[in-house]
């Protein structure tokens, strides 16, 4: 019998995964705080990853768990989540734990959040001794759906995000993150491998405008938006906190620059068929 554990079900990447898992006829579970908001055919197990016991009772019977950390920009609080996290997996004698990191990880030590929590993440989960697979997505499809993104789109036919024009992205779907973490779940062979997925074309940001030029029927062009505008529209949202996280990914990459990144995808290795680029973007 399998049963997944999804945490992050509430998220749109969580949530991606846990509705592709629940259409399996599997029991599909939910970690949340509090019951509610779950996709249809998840159950909620009601635990706070900072109470080990809470974890570990949520762990009980899973035989496969899906991990996406939640949004919390505070070091100790994000490995004591993952501590917890080892520790119930093991108990539970987890068959198969995947990590989705939500982005690529820089070659070197950045001083920043995002890149550097679930850089130790990574490596905590591999060592735990339970088998363990990592993926590392580059930036999704679904992020140029949010407003401040899909306003200018529409509205003025310019294509604004926080990347340089020239940096080649493996643009992910969320859908396709979902398949990708029910092969990574199964697939034999790959336990131990910490993966860069993407999607099935790296283009740079003139190249995503000729795409959704292609798919939507109109001309689309590409503006690199600067990293504090990006966040600031992530503020109202998100809140500032959250927003000043996220944000200072691309503050990094826009000081320091990074050509390979977001580049290229693994998906080869894990047997998935990719949604076209064009095709997603309709």
């Amino acid at each position: 019998m399998t049963t997944y554990l999804v945490l992050g079900a509430r998220g749109s990447q969580g949530g991606a995964v846990a509705r592709r898992l629940a259409g399996t006829g599997h029991e599909v579970r939910g970690l949340v705080r509090d019951p509610g908001g779950l996709p249809g055919g998840v159950n909620a197990a009601i635990a706070d990853l900072a109470d080990p016991a809470q974890v570990k009772a949520a762990f009980d019977g899973v035989t496969h768990a899906s991990v996406t950390l939640p949004m919390v920009f505070d070091a100790d609080a994000t490995t004591r989540y993952v501590d917890n996290i080892a520790r119930a997996a093991q108990a539970a004698g987890v068959r198969r734990l995947v990590l989705n990191t939500s982005n690529r990880q820089p070659d070197r030590p950045t001083g920043v959040l995002m890149f550097e929590t679930r850089r130790a993440a990574s490596e905590t989960l591999l060592a735990s001794g339970v088998p363990t697979v990592v993926l590392r997505p580059p930036v999704y499809l679904d992020n140029l759906r949010a407003p401040w993104v899909a306003g200018p789109l529409e509205q003025e036919g310019v294509l604004r995000y926080p990347l340089p024009a020239g940096l080649p992205v493996a643009w992910l779907s969320h859908d396709d993150l979902a398949a990708l973490t029910e092969a990574a779940l199964h697939r034999p062979g790959i336990d131990g491998e910490a993966l860069d997925i993407g999607g099935p074309r790296t283009v740079t940001g003139p190249e995503l405008a000729a795409a959704f030029s292609a798919a939507r029927g109109r001309e689309i062009t590409y503006q690199a938006l600067a990293p504090a505008d990006f966040e600031a529209g992530l503020s109202s949202t998100f809140g500032p906190r959250v927003a000043a996280g996220i944000a200072a990914t691309y503050h990094w990459l826009a000081e320091h620059g990074d050509d390979k990144i977001f580049a290229g995808t693994a998906a080869d290795r894990l047997g998935v068929s990719l949604t076209p680029l064009e095709e997603a973007l309709r």
